[in-house]
């Protein structure tokens, strides 16, 4: 056979169900490897091979990375927002929303951005405070999380929210005593603003898409699920109309499998929209994904569903419900949107974090049952009841994780779970891998950065960098490295349905990344090389990609 290339060196395939299969040979053929082994047998089963790509002995080329759970359009859009991230207080935030407001001059642009947190800000922030430093001025922020949103006085005229307006079913409009809006509005209230904000135009968002991509491609992830973001809930604008429109030029460098969310459920149906089917003609990299469903909120804001109350915080104030958290959707309505996307050939994923939660979204996609080539899954899965944790590997249902979550809530685990976190599965993923459980690794970014490599090492150390040792959270809960690299490579690929991905051998697709050997040596330590991997070559299809 002729070789469009030849990779020699330390190569692994994931052959097999465990371990790293590794081989010291590829050869590529048409985007695909052709034959995988020693290099006698790849020398031997080649008649010609048109170029060489010989690894020196500190490198390994590994199946290229694929995010489970990115929202890859908002992540592309926070590149120019306002960030609030590393804002330690709440004074630094409203300096930086001040300096951006002094630097735009249009009155009537909004400002948006992203990354505060009530929680380290050590209180909810206000519309009052907005409107000190940016008066008169339409404002949406989100929460660093993506359940909340910080509105301003303006945006929330313009949205035209005031004390009679009601919280919609499964949000939260925060109020001040005299029950006026305060300012944040949460999980299921957040529409209200955001669908009043512009949407920016196509070929800025396109432009947006490819950069970040080409930003994903340097970290060595080749492949992406975005479970869609709000702003294109009703007519399937935004990432989705994106990554139809770069995926039909063939201009989109990754994969993309692209979600629709419940309000565009009726409108992807009636345009055919079926799971795994090409977005933008054969041959597109951009593909339909799944139906995305919100069960509950988030640990830090405490909305995430429970079985059993929050643990009592007086400096946090009182959660909502009665301490047990929020139906974003109730159950019923749950089911009844996931059996219909199921009878069109659309899957579902469930956004579930809190115990009671998982057990309903589980309950649900077992009756559903699996829809086409997609697999049915759960996102976050954070904490789930002991006795709930094998029903993922039995009834085959993935649970998309977010393993930097370890390092981001072990704080709020600590002190809104109490013995919850070590009682039941919390962050279980050592327990959903024995139990045979698909596992894809995400970063939820843009509510983490999107590089992979500290979600790796999280799994595997369940802790960070300036963590003691003897402090890892829950340690029966971590996984093997050659178990967390198959999560991050090879189980969004079977969660997708596409058996030529996230393995290196024989017919399936030719996507690597050649990363430092050491970076692959045991044991792993936070501070070590697999904390900050990045690629020194990337390719997709056989072709380069990136290239440092």
């Amino acid at each position: 056979m002729r070789l469009d290339l030849l990779v020699t060196g330390r190569i692994v395939t994931f052959a097999g169900a465990a371990g790293f299969g590794w081989v010291e040979a590829l050869g590529i053929a048409g985007g695909r490897v052709a034959v995988a082994g020693t290099i006698a047998d790849v020398r031997g089963a080649a008649t010609a091979v048109r170029r060489r790509l010989d690894l020196p002995p500190d490198e390994a080329a590994i199946p290229g990375l694929t995010d489970a759970h990115i929202h890859l359009a908002d992540l592309a859009l926070a590149a120019d927002e306002i960030d609030l991230g590393d804002a330690a207080t709440l004074e630094m935030g409203l300096a930086r929303i001040a300096e951006v407001h002094a630097a735009t001059p249009d009155p009537d642009a909004w400002l948006e951005g992203h990354g505060w947190d009530a929680v380290r800000w050590g209180g909810w922030p206000t519309a009052a405070a907005l409107q000190s430093v940016a008066p008169g001025r339409r404002v949406a922020l989100w929460a660093h999380d993506h359940h909340s949103i910080w509105a301003s006085e303006a945006a929330l005229r313009a949205a035209g929210i005031d004390a009679a307006t009601p919280d919609p079913d499964g949000g939260v409009i925060r109020r001040r005593a005299d029950g006026t809006p305060d300012g944040v509005l949460q999980e299921g209230a957040v529409p209200l603003v955001l669908r009043h904000v512009p949407p920016p135009p196509d070929e800025r968002l396109d432009a947006l898409v490819v950069r970040a991509c080409r930003s994903l491609l340097a970290l060595g992830v080749v492949a992406a699920h975005d479970p869609g973001e709000v702003a294109s809930d009703v007519d399937l604008t935004g990432g989705f109309a994106a990554y139809e429109r770069l995926g039909a030029r063939g201009r989109l460098p990754i994969r993309v499998h692209a979600s629709v969310r419940p309000e565009s459920l009726d409108l992807a149906i009636a345009r055919g929209a079926r799971s795994g089917a090409p977005l933008g003609g054969e041959g597109s990299r951009a593909t339909v994904g799944w139906l995305k469903i919100f069960a509950d909120g988030t640990l830090g804001a405490r909305t995430a569903r429970m079985l059993a109350p929050y643990e009592p915080a007086p400096d946090a104030g009182e959660p909502p419900n009665g301490g047990y958290g929020v139906d974003v959707r109730p159950p019923d309505e749950v089911r009844r949107l996931a059996t219909r996307a199921a009878a069109a050939g659309i899957a579902t994923q469930i956004h579930a974090i809190g115990d009671a939660a998982n057990r309903s979204a589980l309950e649900t996609l077992a009756a559903v049952g699996r829809c086409g080539p997609l697999m049915p899954r759960i996102e976050h899965a954070q904490l789930v009841d002991l006795d709930d944790l094998p029903r993922f590997g039995r009834d085959g249902i993935a649970a998309a994780v977010m393993p930097r979550d370890i390092r981001s809530d072990r704080r709020n685990a600590y002190r809104f779970w109490g013995a919850r976190r070590t009682e039941h599965g919390s962050y279980a993923y050592g327990s959903l891998a024995r139990a045979g459980a698909v596992i894809p690794f995400a970063t939820d970014a843009p509510v983490e950065a999107p590089d992979p490599w500290p979600s790796i090492v999280s799994a595997v150390t369940r802790r960070g960098p300036g963590d003691d040792p003897a402090a890892s959270f829950v340690p029966r809960e971590a996984l093997a490295l050659d178990r967390a690299l198959r999560a991050a490579a090879l189980d969004a690929a079977v969660a997708a349905g596409e058996p030529d991905r996230g393995r290196l051998l024989p017919g399936c697709r030719a996507d690597l990344a050649v990363i430092p050997a050491g970076a692959l040596a045991e044991p792993v330590d936070p501070r070590g090389p697999l904390e900050s991997v990045r690629p020194r070559l990337v390719l997709v299809d056989g072709e380069t990609a990136h290239e440092s």
